[in-house]
């Protein structure tokens, strides 16, 4: 299935003409009382890298982290086999999030299950709605914040 960026982001295509893009997925995992300093942190992160166009895709959490997934639009699949400007700019934020934010265990990951994008949207429309920050809402969000998808057998990589 193709996607391009405004379906990734928006779930709404304005121009289907557009070829298919790479997102690539990262997931911040910090402990539930560094959750606020990890999505401020990326908020300032985010403002050094203005050029790149990401989102908070997924928002899961369990006894002891919170799992934040970030997706990262490095643009066209053509346009990243030549690795454009716009692909280097989407890794050199990807790289700045792994370097800069190593406290909160960022990882590659899958993309973000149904229940994940919805816990995501919900963050995102109270954040806009409220005026708040991110952080501010997160800690607002009800207790049913989907539990982590689990790996499909395909998804497992033997040991």
């Amino acid at each position: 299935m193709e996607r391009s960026a405004t379906q990734a982001f928006d779930g709404q295509a304005i121009n289907q003409a557009e070829p298919e893009t790479v997102v690539v997925h990262v997931q911040l995992r910090p402990r539930r009382g560094a959750t606020r300093k990890c999505l401020a942190a990326l908020a300032a992160l985010a403002a050094e890298h203005d050029e790149v166009s990401f989102a908070v895709t997924g928002l899961s959490k369990d006894d002891r982290v919170v799992r934040v997934t970030v997706g990262v639009d490095l643009g066209p699949r053509t346009a990243v086999a030549k690795f454009s400007p716009q692909a280097q700019a989407a890794y050199a934020f990807v790289s700045a999030i792994f370097t800069s934010l190593y406290d909160h265990m960022p990882v590659y990951t899958a993309e973000p299950s149904g229940a994940e994008r919805a816990a995501a949207a919900v963050l995102i429309e109270r954040a806009v709605a409220g005026g708040l920050t991110a952080a501010d809402v997160l800690e607002g969000l009800p207790a049913p914040v989907p539990a982590p998808r689990m790996p499909a057998p395909g998804e497992r990589i033997p040991a």
